[in-house]
């Protein structure tokens, strides 16, 4: 066997599965054999040693053809593999009687089997015997290592379909993290381009050059990050800042905002873009129909090793049935990301606010701080 192709065996878990097992089998069989020999205080220890391990050394060599053998089946049912294998110890179990037999009794025998061996009748149907005999008490081992194979075989197996399960939910989830991360409104990027148009006809240049730079920081930002991964929440609170900055232009002095954010909370690590749907739904549904001026207000803190944040609004609230009950396109969107990303460990709440306006609020399991944060605020 070349090196390349040994190399591609050894590769191969299965056949490094076989090999271990091989070898930890047949060195137990010298050893054992060879302190029992010692013990009982046979003679021409160290001779019959030389001959063991040239029988365990052809041992391996036939367990390994035997593995070789039922390679082809691996992948076929456990009990038709069982079945094949246990069938095939009987030749090997009979091969190996045959070469054990030759290594003791036929070449150059040591005098003490040569004057056992003296004693008996030397006859075909003799030969036969000692062969059959050998076989079957030699069977039981054969026996031995292919279920302890097979047993490890079935655990490899069983260990690789739970990696390539928990392979598959992990990638499912992923997908489903970058589907609801990238539901967000298509209208903001066409009202954004609608009022950048006004700005330019009317000649506010430095307006629309500050509203271009917003925009293209904001959509760098969301279109580049990792949406399975999370970020710093003054990460989030930046970009959050440039998307209302933008809004801003569009309906000035009737949209106002402000961050509220714990230093501790700052540093908190929340899904990418997690505030997204909420402050454009606050935008939609409590500016974009009022004449007067409206506060956007984001809170975090952290209570009880859990990150707690707050998107309220103190506008008129002209929203759907759907989002009065908190079922509309933009909350379930949160909400399924945080179910996707935490499980039952995250909360989420949102309904009009009693003293006007509405309100949401998420609370996320904490995980490790990042560096402090600086954190701009309008």
């Amino acid at each position: 066997m070349n090196r390349s192709l040994l190399q591609g065996v050894l590769a191969n878990d299965s056949a490094r599965t076989a090999i271990q097992s091989i070898f930890g089998f047949w060195l137990f069989y010298f050893l054992i054999v060879t302190l029992r020999a010692f013990a009982l205080g046979f003679e021409e220890l160290l001779p019959m040693a030389g001959r063991r391990a040239v029988v365990t050394i052809i041992g391996m060599t036939i367990s390994w053809a035997l593995y070789l053998a039922l390679a082809p089946l691996e992948k076929a049912p456990l009990r038709r593999r069982a079945l094949m294998m246990f069938l095939l110890c009987v030749p090997a179990a009979a091969l190996f009687t045959t070469f054990n037999f030759y290594a003791f009794y036929v070449y150059e025998p040591l005098p003490s089997v040569a004057e056992d061996f003296a004693h008996k009748e030397r006859s075909l149907a003799m030969l036969l015997a000692i062969i059959f005999g050998g076989t079957v008490r030699w069977y039981g081992f054969f026996e031995a290592w292919a279920a302890f194979h097979l047993a490890l075989g079935y655990a490899a197996d069983a260990a690789n379909a739970e990696r390539r399960a928990a392979a598959f939910r992990e990638e499912a989830q992923a997908a489903q993290l970058r589907a609801l991360r990238y539901q967000i409104n298509p209208h903001f990027l066409f009202n954004t381009l609608n009022s950048l148009s006004s700005l330019v006809l009317r000649n506010r240049n430095e307006e629309a050059e500050k509203m271009i730079l917003n925009l293209s920081t904001f959509f760098r930002a969301s279109l580049t990050s990792d949406p399975t991964e999370d970020i710093p929440l003054a990460d989030e609170l930046e970009q959050q800042r440039l998307y209302l900055e933008v809004e801003r232009a569009r309906f000035g002095d009737r949209l106002e905002f402000a961050f509220d954010i714990d230093a501790e909370a700052a540093r908190q690590r929340v899904p990418s873009l997690i505030l997204q749907p909420l402050v454009e739904n606050a935008v939609k549904y409590a500016v974009s129909p009022s004449n007067a001026p409206v506060c956007i207000r984001v809170k975090a803190s952290l209570h009880d090793a859990m990150l707690h944040i707050v998107v309220e609004d103190d506008g008129a609230f002209a929203a759907p049935q759907a989002q009065v009950d908190g079922t509309g396109t933009g909350l379930n969107n949160v909400r399924n990301r945080l179910r996707a990303r935490f499980g039952d460990a995250a909360a989420f709440k949102a309904g009009p606010w009693p003293g006007g306006g509405f309100r949401v609020d998420i609370a996320i399991p904490v995980k490790r701080p990042m560096p402090s944060p600086v954190i701009s605020h309008a």
